[in-house]
């Protein structure tokens, strides 16, 4: 890990009409997705109680005590809001249109479909709006993870070779052994098995951040001291240096006594409330009690296996296995990075001005509220905006995405021709 000093900035588709509508799916899932993968990544502002009076630490020293945080047992309440601005997604944990879901659609029910309790598919819905899970965590082997709604819960179970999703709305199960496939991160003590489509922890968010703590372009400093779920802790901020981000800032909570991230905020440099914040809002870093691992389907529960589908977990699903866009290329680095990548069918995508019968009416209308249309030495496109993601898809079917201004996407298409 590179040093750091408190206060002071570090210097560091088939046919073409098919391709179309697949095009349709990749914007908003692409936008979406970012928040975990492009931004090196959520209840209001920080929440306190006072500011406790700690020890003085350094930037270097708060990085560090993170990195050497050995915290296996732990179970809690997370509360998650994010807000890129865009339209709800679902209604709650029962309906509505998920991205680049695997379960739904003209995939439900049918050849490689894994049900209401695909876990791509329900984690992506903490992409939009404020959710509350429950967790749970003993050691590498076993971790669970429960979103609540109103009238449903859904959960995610790892219990050494076995992993489950129940979905209690539709009474549905999907199994996998072996962890379901999915490889370790290093240092990540509490995820092993369990999909990686969103993070949903504190922890996790945190993790990608302090990737950015290493770049020269950004700045990291402590900035005083919180109370998060009754716990002191110290605020360690994340700023970027370079213009053209639409990142503010980011803010972690470290527990005082354990250095595991309580609370994770991002903050977009327009202003306004933060995009994603999460935090927990009880924590006890006791042993789990084991029977809450213990998993068996209720009566008359649907079970999907792994392998009775043609995807695999840890995927997206819908288009996005095996279809996806070609030719991924990043350019730049840090907070100003974007990919760039190509689109089924090599042209961008049908708006509702087009009048196209390969795309739903109301899925073109929303495509063209979010978009700006630009011009440039790379000819012209349309540019769809979140608060904190945006993407331009030019008419040739180029797509830019990144955490980075209009102007920066446009200078991007164009110094790439």
């Amino acid at each position: 890990m590179a040093p750091y000093e408190p206060e002071q900035d570090t210097t560091e588709a088939d046919e073409l009409s098919a391709g179309r509508r697949k095009a349709v799916r990749y914007v908003v899932p692409l936008a979406v997705a970012g928040v975990a993968a492009a931004t090196i990544g959520l209840v209001p502002a920080l929440a306190t109680s006072g500011d406790p009076d700690l020890p003085e630490i350094t930037a270097q020293e708060l990085i560090e005590k993170i990195a050497a945080s050995d915290t296996e047992q732990l179970s809690g309440t997370v509360k998650i809001s994010t807000d890129l601005g865009l339209p709800s997604f679902g209604s709650g944990m029962t309906g509505g249109f998920t991205p680049g879901a695997g379960g739904g659609g003209d995939d439900e029910g049918g050849k490689g479909g894994k049900g209401a309790a695909d876990p791509s598919a329900k984690l992506m819905e903490l992409a939009s709006g404020t959710h509350t899970l429950r967790i749970a965590a003993d050691g590498p082997d076993k971790q669970k993870l429960s979103v609540l709604d109103d009238a449903a819960e859904y959960s995610l179970i790892h219990n050494g070779d076995d992993v489950w999703a129940y979905d209690s709305a539709s009474n549905e199960a999907y199994h996998s052994k072996d962890g379901g496939g999915h490889a370790d991160k290093k240092g990540d003590k509490g995820g092993k098995g369990l999909p990686k489509e969103l993070p949903a922890t504190p922890k996790e968010f945190a993790e990608q951040a302090l990737k950015a703590a290493e770049k020269s372009s950004t700045s990291v400093k402590v900035d005083g001291s919180a109370q998060v779920a009754g716990r002191d802790a110290y605020r360690l901020v994340l700023k970027p240096k370079d213009s053209g981000s639409t990142v503010g800032q980011i803010t972690v909570a470290v527990d005082e006594k354990t250095g595991t991230p309580l609370k994770f905020t991002l903050s977009p440099a327009g202003g306004g409330s933060a995009v994603v914040d999460a935090g927990f809002t009880k924590v006890d870093f006791g042993k789990p009690s084991a029977s809450t691992f213990d998993f068996k389907p209720p009566k008359g529960t649907k079970v999907t296996e792994e392998g009775d589908g043609s995807k695999k977990p840890g995927h997206r699903g819908g288009d996005f296995e095996g279809e996806g866009p070609e030719g991924l290329n990043v350019i730049g680095e840090g907070w100003t990075s974007i990919a760039e990548l190509k689109l089924p069918g090599g042209q961008g995508l049908p708006t509702s001005a087009a009048g196209s019968d390969e795309v739903p009416q109301e899925a073109a209308k929303f495509l063209d509220s979010l978009g700006d249309k630009v011009n440039g030495d790379f000819g012209s496109g349309t540019v769809f905006k979140t608060r904190l993601i945006n993407a331009l898809v030019t008419d040739d079917g180029k797509v830019y995405v990144g955490a980075v201004t209009k102007d920066a996407l446009v200078k991007a298409a164009n110094a790439a021709q």
